[in-house]
C-alpha cells in the first residue's frame, strides 16, 4: 500500500469488488475511498495516523461495511455448518462467536467465516465480495437439512471497533475476534505465549445499513489503512491478502482461532490432520520491519529475495504503523534462513517469525 492517495477524480472512482456497496460515510469530511479488496469505504479522512492512535486508544471505529453478511437459519444451522468447516460449532451459545474456515478438498483455504448466533440466526461475515461465492456453496451443500441461508449485505453493514467483548443482550450483535488465543482443541505454530497481539481487542459489529450514518454519529472514524496497520501488527492473517489458490492454514499460524483438531469429518481435513501429525508447512508467514528512509512502499505482491537474487516469497501485506513504522507480512519458503534479511521491492526488511520453521 502506497500511502501517496489524494481525493479522486469522479471518473477515477475506484471499482468496488462485485456486490459491494459504497459506503454512506464517504461522504464525511475528508474521505479518500480505498482501492483494491477495500474499495468502497474510506482508506482514510485526511489524517492516518492520528486516525490510528484514536483506533488503538479505542476511540474510533472503522467502517467496514463493504464485508458481506449472510445469515443462515433454520434448526440444522449449527451442526450443519459444524459439518463442513474446520471449528466446533455444536453447542455454540447465543452471542457467543466463532471463526471458522472451508476448505477446498486439498485442504487449501476456500473462505474465512466470522460467526455468531443469535439463538435464531447465524451471522456470518465475509470479506468483500465473498457473501455471493460462499451462498451459492452454502447452497449446493444443504441437502435435505432443515437450513435456509441468504445474502443479506445489502442491508446489512459492519462496523470494526477496538472491543474485546462480547455482544449483550439489547446490543447490537458483533462478532469479537478470538485472535490471538487458541480456541478449542488446536495447535499454534506461532508462539503460544508473548504474542505481540496478546490481549488485543477487536470486533464487527452488525448494523442495519440504512442505519450506518446515525449510528456513527459523532464517534471518531478511522479509515481502513488505520485497521489494516493494526492488523498486520499482531500478525492477523486475512483472507484474500495473506492467502492464494495453494495456502494451507498451518503456513499461516491459523489453526489457533479457526481449526479444532478433534471433531467430524469436514473437506479439508485430512490435509490439516497429515501437515499437523506427520509434516510441517510448505510456507511460512513473517512479520517484516521495512526500511522507512524512502518515500515510498513496496506495494503487496511484490517478491521478497533473501541472498541476492533469490526469491523465497512475496508480501502479502503492507502498512505504515503510528509507533512502529513500515511495517509488512510475507509468506516465505519454510527454509528461509529466519536470521537474516530480507528484501522487497529494492527495500530492506529485517523479519520476525511468526510460524516456527
Amino acid at each position: 500500500m502506497r500511502e501517496t492517495a489524494v481525493t479522486t477524480a469522479p471518473d477515477q472512482t475506484p471499482a468496488v469488488p462485485a456486490g459491494v456497496t459504497r459506503s454512506p460515510l464517504l461522504a464525511r469530511p475528508g474521505a479518500v475511498e480505498g482501492e483494491g479488496p477495500d474499495a468502497g469505504v474510506a482508506a482514510h479522512y485526511g489524517d492516518p495516523m492520528r486516525e490510528q492512535r484514536l483506533l488503538a486508544e479505542g476511540l474510533a471505529v472503522v467502517d467496514l461495511s463493504h464485508r458481506g453478511v449472510v445469515t443462515v437459519t433454520g434448526p440444522d444451522r449449527l451442526s450443519w455448518l459444524h459439518s463442513i468447516t474446520t471449528q466446533m460449532l455444536t453447542g455454540l451459545a447465543p452471542r457467543h462467536s466463532r471463526e471458522s474456515l472451508v476448505l477446498s478438498p486439498k485442504g487449501h483455504i476456500e473462505h474465512d467465516l466470522h460467526l455468531v448466533d443469535d439463538g435464531e440466526t447465524l451471522w456470518i461475515t465475509t470479506e468483500p465480495g465473498s457473501a455471493g461465492p460462499l451462498v451459492a456453496w452454502l447452497d449446493s451443500m444443504r441437502f435435505m437439512l432443515r437450513v435456509e441461508v441468504a445474502d443479506v449485505s445489502a442491508d446489512w453493514a459492519v462496523l470494526g471497533e477496538p472491543s474485546a467483548a462480547e455482544s449483550l443482550p439489547g446490543e447490537a450483535l458483533a462478532w469479537r475476534d478470538p485472535w490471538p488465543d487458541l480456541v478449542g482443541d488446536t495447535a499454534a505454530y506461532g508462539p503460544s505465549e508473548g504474542h505481540p497481539a496478546t490481549g488485543r481487542a477487536w470486533r464487527e459489529v452488525l448494523v442495519p445499513r440504512a442505519d450506518l450514518d446515525a449510528v456513527v454519529g459523532e464517534r471518531p472514524l478511522a479509515g481502513s489503512w488505520a485497521g489494516e496497520a493494526l492488523r498486520v501488527a499482531a500478525w492477523r492473517p486475512r483472507f484474500g491478502f495473506e492467502t492464494d489458490h495453494r495456502t494451507i492454514a498451518h503456513e499461516l499460524d491459523w489453526l489457533r482461532t479457526a481449526v479444532h483438531l478433534h471433531k467430524g469429518c469436514y473437506r479439508g481435513q485430512e490435509t490439516i490432520a497429515r501437515v499437523h501429525n506427520l509434516g510441517r508447512p510448505p510456507r511460512r508467514l513473517v512479520f517484516l520491519h521495512l526500511d522507512g528512509s524512502g518515500h515510498t512502499l513496496p506495494e503487496r505482491g511484490e517478491a521478497v529475495f533473501a541472498g541476492g537474487e533469490r526469491a523465497v516469497g512475496h508480501l502479502t501485506s503492507v502498512a505504515r504503523h503510528y509507533e512502529d513504522g513500515p511495517i509488512a507480512l510475507a509468506l516465505v519458503k519454510r527454509s528461509t534462513d529466519p536470521t537474516i534479511d530480507l528484501v522487497a521491492g529494492g527495500v530492506s526488511a529485517g523479519q520476525e517469525v511468526i510460524v516456527t520453521p
